[in-house]
């Protein structure tokens, strides 16, 4: 049997070496080429249809070994389940084709690889149970789903320099096919080292300075094949150390697919807009070269494929919980170390979420603020309602205010034990003229309805920085103040009480 594993990972490294450069023409007659841009590295149009070669060799090669390789023939049984595997890798090939030349939207991409996610689950390939939680159908359903969109799209993300997505997967089919071999089951040993053999052919292409790239194509049939054969290889029953190993093999790229979405929206981007934000951007922001990268992270996951390795061997003895555990944290603490999760710090996320609390009206401020609101609206006279403003600027911390209504006297507060006219004596007039104070902060609200040409007033604020901080909230509370003001001095206006 090793033998055999050899000789067709032979077969399909050189078929990958002769077809590559086959489809790099094909891409270049047919126009499928990647155009230098700003997220880009490289500065010329280079084909970027090279998944297909890999498609190709993978696909040949497995057609001759299952009609004359008898050891593998006899494993090899072709049933509706197998049609539904070899269905969904089809699609996602064709979806991946088709961006590569005419491009599609990324909704359409999501819904076409649920789609194809959908065809393996139909197809018997489900994650049933975890460790020892059993799933019902639809939990099944959707963790089977999740599983296979998680790889595709990992390794779509991690290509973006010259080999380093061929390289991971390569990586991983080498793991995953001595851990199928060592379970004896050598029909997915079988399909991983010939999915290995057309990936390295390729990469001989696809290495920096690269040929050809893999493309959308490439990198969803890769992420595709790999995902389902994961969950084939581990009996279909149980989520344990056989579907943890390519997890953690290909641990950059998906911890990367992870956390994109939810960098891009806490950054309040659109999580499927394309940025310069992962992991291998970062390396090279740091100033390391495109060769060193892709280095730097092989040499990572071939660590990661020895400690996969060693989970294997030690399969069952209570270690494997405690080792994620200590490799997710590893993993978290050098991302943050690049720089990588800069906007998860933990003042900006406690920023964050006091914002949120203080939006949503949760924060005692903000309830205290809008019963100040509420009292504001019940004002019956101009004097109500000054005592009601004073309050609510006391609450932001303001140190002088005055309030122009039309038709009324002019209203001025400070607070107590705070003069301007100690900074600034020689201010006589009614304006006082705080731009000469430095610390000075000041606000000039003019009270108008919007779209309204009538002119009710104005309220002027200052508050000194050197007496105290602004807060996050104080701009939202003025306008909230604002919004609140203007009805109520419409209606007293109108009505004549001052």
């Amino acid at each position: 049997m090793i033998t055999t594993l050899v000789l067709l990972f032979g077969l399909a490294f050189v078929l990958s070496v002769f077809l590559t450069p086959a489809v790099r023409a094909l891409g270049i007659k047919m126009g499928a080429m990647d155009i230098p841009a700003e997220r880009k590295i490289h500065t010329k149009p280079i084909p970027r249809i090279g998944g297909l070669a890999v498609f190709l060799s993978f696909a040949i090669t497995g057609l001759i070994a299952i009609k004359f390789c008898p050891s593998i023939k006899d494993l090899y049984v072709f049933n509706f389940d197998t049609a539904m595997g070899y269905l969904g890798g089809l699609v996602v090939l064709g979806c991946g084709l088709w961006d590569d030349f005419r491009h599609l939207k990324p909704w359409t991409k999501l819904l076409i690889q649920i789609a194809v996610a959908t065809c393996a689950f139909i197809g018997g390939a489900t994650i049933n149970s975890v460790y020892c939680l059993q799933l019902n159908f639809i939990y099944s359903y959707l963790a089977t789903v999740f599983w296979i969109l998680l790889f595709i799209n990992a390794v779509n993300l991690i290509d973006g320099l010259d080999g380093l997505a061929g390289g991971l997967v390569f990586f991983t089919c080498a793991v995953m096919t001595i851990s199928s071999y060592s379970n004896q089951d050598y029909l997915y040993a079988f399909y991983f080292v010939i999915l290995g053999g057309a990936v390295l052919g390729f990469l001989k292409y696809n290495f920096n300075p690269a040929t050809i790239f893999l493309g959308d194509g490439g990198s969803y049939f890769l992420g595709y094949t790999v995902a389902i054969m994961a969950i084939r290889s581990s009996t279909k029953s149980n989520v344990g150390v056989l579907m943890l190993m390519p997890l953690l093999a290909l641990g950059i790229p998906v911890f990367d697919a992870v956390l994109s979405p939810i960098r891009r929206f806490i950054r309040g981007r659109s999580m499927f807009q394309a940025d310069k934000g992962h992991v291998h951007h970062t390396l090279l922001r740091m100033g390391l070269s495109s060769r060193n990268v892709v280095l730097i992270i092989y040499g990572i996951t071939m660590g990661l494929c020895v400690l996969a390795m060693f989970m294997m061997v030690y399969r069952g003895k209570g270690i494997e919980g405690l080792v994620l555990l200590l490799l997710m944290f590893g993993m978290f603490l050098l991302v943050q170390k690049l720089g990588y999760l800069e906007y998860l710090a933990f003042d900006k996320f406690y920023g964050w979420f006091k914002d949120i609390t203080d939006v949503a009206g949760l924060s005692h401020a903000r309830r205290s603020f809008l019963s100040l609101q509420i009292e504001l609206g019940k004002s019956q006279n101009m004097e109500e309602l000054w005592e009601v403003v004073i309050e609510a600027l006391k609450m932001l911390n303001f140190h002088h205010a005055k309030l122009y209504v039309v038709g009324e006297p002019v209203r001025e507060w400070k607070m107590e034990e705070y003069d301007y006219q100690e900074k600034q004596p020689e201010a006589e007039n009614e304006y006082i003229n705080y731009e000469n104070i430095d610390s000075a902060l000041r606000f000039e609200i003019p009270l108008r309805e919007y779209g309204s040409k009538i002119f009710l007033g104005k309220l002027i604020l200052i508050k000194d920085l050197n007496k105290g901080v602004l807060e996050p909230y104080t701009i939202r509370r003025v306008e909230h103040l604002r919004r609140t003001l203007i009805p109520v001095l419409k209606n007293l206006v109108k009505t004549g009480a001052g």
